[in-house]
């Protein structure tokens, strides 16, 4: 009897210890944003994405027009081909390598990991994302948030309370070091 005494005694000594935690997992708050909201009322940011949008293109096309010349030249080359010594094949081979080599070059200094897109991005919406972030962090210290899930980053969200909501909190954060749309002309 005694054994059994002592095991139900550690049980609830157990169960008492694991009580505070569950009351506080239980506390614990939660919101989430949606920064597809957020980042669509904030000038700035759709200021940025045009001027990103407009970068792209313009580079696209220069790209684009190397790579026309690449096709030209091979297309000559084909034509000529049969009529052209050896060595003037070799040559025109290594002119056609040599403008294709520039063309990957040219694309890759425009839009590779470490291009200028990717440069001209973090310089324009890094800047932009920081404030929102500070405006998150700070949200969630004072109303003691444990957890901020965002809506728009493809999480999976079942059910979302609409209560639960604070992006338009966060603008109005953001507000308070770059300008947003005002509350009542905010796109959904």
């Amino acid at each position: 009897m005694k054994p059994f005494l002592k095991m139900m005694l550690a049980a609830a000594i157990g169960l008492l210890a694991m009580k505070p935690a569950a009351a506080q997992f239980q506390a614990q708050k939660f919101a989430y944003v949606d920064t597809e909201y957020i980042l669509k009322n904030i000038p700035e940011y759709t200021d940025a994405q045009e001027e990103l949008n407009t970068l792209s293109q313009k580079w696209e096309k220069e790209v684009k027009a190397l790579y026309e010349k690449v096709e030209a030249m091979y297309k000559d080359y084909q034509a000529e081909a049969v009529l052209l010594p050896q060595d003037l094949k070799k040559k025109r081979e290594d002119e056609i390598l040599k403008k294709e080599k520039e063309a990957k070059d040219l694309q890759m200094k425009y839009f590779g990991a470490e291009g200028e897109l990717f440069k001209k991005r973090n310089e324009l919406v890094q800047p932009i994302q920081e404030k929102i972030y500070n405006a998150l962090q700070e949200i969630a210290e004072t109303k003691n948030y444990a957890f901020i899930f965002d809506k728009a980053a493809g999480a999976t969200m079942l059910y979302a309370n609409p209560r639960l909501d604070i992006s338009d909190e966060v603008l109005d954060e953001v507000g308070t070091v770059m300008q947003t749309v005002r509350k009542e002309n905010r796109k959904n």
